[in-house]
């Protein structure tokens, strides 16, 4: 079995991507293009309307994140970005399934923020790194995302540099 040195996960927020979004869309691995048809049909589905945090919650959200994942399970976070509509974590390889750390990151904020209504979508994108280069491009991918917000890479004291 290959060692895995790192994963990136990507977490949305509820109703901001849809499946057939005109930017293309995952399922299961595989990348589609764009389907309007689709994408109305699942928007007309949708309960609440689309959730986006605001600006100034950005920093409160990546600051539950860190605690709870460093708290809860012992994770290192090798880079973290909170935008208004998703997350980018990066994390070093655990003994934690990876379902475990996204439920432990994604419960920390529905309980930091106490919403009453769904906030993230039910699913998550990861991304495994089996080599040092891939997992490096992966961590100045996500910090590229702090660094456009006028923030530093690593603006949280929990990320740890890899």
């Amino acid at each position: 079995m290959q060692h895995v040195y790192g994963v990136m996960v990507t977490m949305t927020t509820y109703g901001t991507w849809l499946r057939g979004d005109a930017r293309s869309w995952v399922d299961d691995g595989r990348i589609y293009p764009p389907d309007p048809i689709l994408e109305a049909a699942d928007r007309n589905r949708l309960k609440y309307p689309p959730f986006c945090f605001l600006p100034e919650q950005l920093m409160c959200v990546g600051q539950s994140i860190g605690e709870s994942l460093c708290r809860r399970l012992h994770q290192h976070i090798l880079a973290l970005t909170v935008q208004t509509w998703h997350v980018h974590l990066v994390v070093s390889d655990s003994v934690s399934p990876i379902a475990d750390v996204v439920k432990c990151a994604k419960d920390a904020v529905r309980y930091r923020l106490c919403m009453g209504r769904p906030i993230w979508t039910a699913g998550y994108d990861k991304r495994f790194s089996f080599d040092e280069p891939t997992l490096h491009n992966r961590i100045s991918y996500v910090e590229r995302h702090n660094l456009a917000q006028g923030w530093s890479a690593r603006p949280w004291p929990f990320v740890v540099p890899s």
